[in-house]
């Protein structure tokens, strides 16, 4: 029924404005008690078998939102009515920012993917440290916040933006993500070389560790499909030096050959991170690099191209613990995140492993 509503409405409509009227939709659901209660109860069912401990905390199941369709952490009871087990704000950065100029977001019908040069607008790290301060929660999910670089702080102060971020946001949050791999802010996948993440990552961790001394606040990096295989090599091996708690594979590409796209090559070449379905191999292929790497030692978190449970599926195979979508459900609608459940309950118990965790990088270990 989506489908039809999708190619009805949806696909005629301005994709960011199509993504505000949603996102309007969910919000009120989420705030009228007992429509919440029947959408959680038929969206988001239980599975047992499902339950997932990560970065020291304990989730409903793996499968979680992906940062950039919640920037302001105004919808999370609304994504978790709808069946995600974390929701990933995001991304927030020091100062509030408007974003690139519109039109700014593109849907490749054809391919199942989309193109966004979005610029990371949102409210800034203070105005969302206080929302999240002030939050009732409804339902019980996991909030990482996902945190970047305002643009118009050069590269060389990068590290105090991030810093203030941290300072602000780590005391509500489940876990912390550094973003430094959105091809959308001038500069910023510089800050992927490790000897500019590394003073990046440190002072984070530093940040986090001052301002929130009742816990340890998990830290994570997410990291683009585009790096060169050494590279990736190189963010695994840092990590493991740091102490880090996880890694997130891997943000959107702006490659646009090889990957088989059909949609007409204007809009194709539009500029921007191209994320759904045909990033779904390179995507999965650093996650088996990752694995192979860094094996058990931290988290890594499988996402880009995601769209079924059998994908999903085969990143758990590939080394993730946990898996992340977002672009998938722009086409597939409100019962994608039940589908996903449903499925990858079922295969866990047609496999010979007892628990979600045995499975955990299964396939890179047998043919290691």
């Amino acid at each position: 029924m989506y489908k039809l509503f999708f190619r009805l409405v949806f696909r005629w409509m301005d994709p960011e404005q199509a993504h505000h009227l949603a996102f309007r939709w969910i919000r009120l659901a989420a705030r009228i008690p007992v429509l919440r209660t029947f959408v959680a109860a038929v969206l988001a069912p239980r599975h047992r078998e499902l339950r997932t401990e990560a970065l020291g905390l304990r989730m409903h199941g793996p499968f979680g939102l992906a940062a950039g369709f919640d920037k302001n952490a105004v919808a999370i009871d609304g994504m978790a009515m709808l069946g995600f087990d974390h929701v990933e704000i995001g991304t927030v950065t020091g100062e509030p920012q408007p974003g690139n100029p519109k039109k700014r977001l593109f849907r490749l019908v054809g391919d199942r993917a989309l193109i966004n040069r979005m610029g990371f607008n949102n409210d800034g790290s203070r105005a969302v440290a206080a929302r999240l301060a002030s939050r009732t929660p409804v339902f019980r999910t996991v909030v990482g916040v996902n945190i970047g670089k305002t643009k118009v702080v050069p590269e060389a102060e990068a590290v105090g933006d991030y810093v203030k971020s941290a300072e602000r946001l780590a005391p509500y949050a489940d876990y912390l993500v550094v973003n430094v791999s959105s091809p959308n802010t001038p500069g910023l996948r510089n800050l992927q070389a490790t000897e500019a993440l590394r003073p990046l990552l440190s002072a984070v961790r530093e940040a986090a560790d001052r301002v929130v001394t009742t816990r340890r606040v998990p830290l994570l990096v997410k990291i683009a499909p585009d790096l060169a295989d050494e590279d990736v090599d190189a963010v695994a091996d840092l990590a493991v030096e740091l102490g880090l708690d996880g890694i997130i594979a891997t943000n959107t590409t702006i490659a646009r050959e090889g990957l088989g796209l059909t949609s007409p090559p204007a809009l194709v070449q539009e500029t921007g991170g191209l994320s759904g379905a045909p990033l779904k191999a390179r995507s999965l292929e650093v996650l088996r690099r990752l694995y192979a790497r860094v094996g058990d030692r931290i988290t890594l978190v499988g996402v880009g191209g995601i769209e079924t449970a059998e994908d999903a599926w085969q990143r758990i195979l590939a080394g993730a613990t946990l898996v992340q979508g977002y672009s998938a459900f722009i086409y597939q609608g409100p019962f994608w995140g039940r589908a996903i459940h449903k499925g990858l309950a079922a295969r866990l118990r047609q496999s010979p492993y007892a628990t979600l965790a045995d499975a955990v990088g299964a396939d890179v270990r047998t043919n290691s």
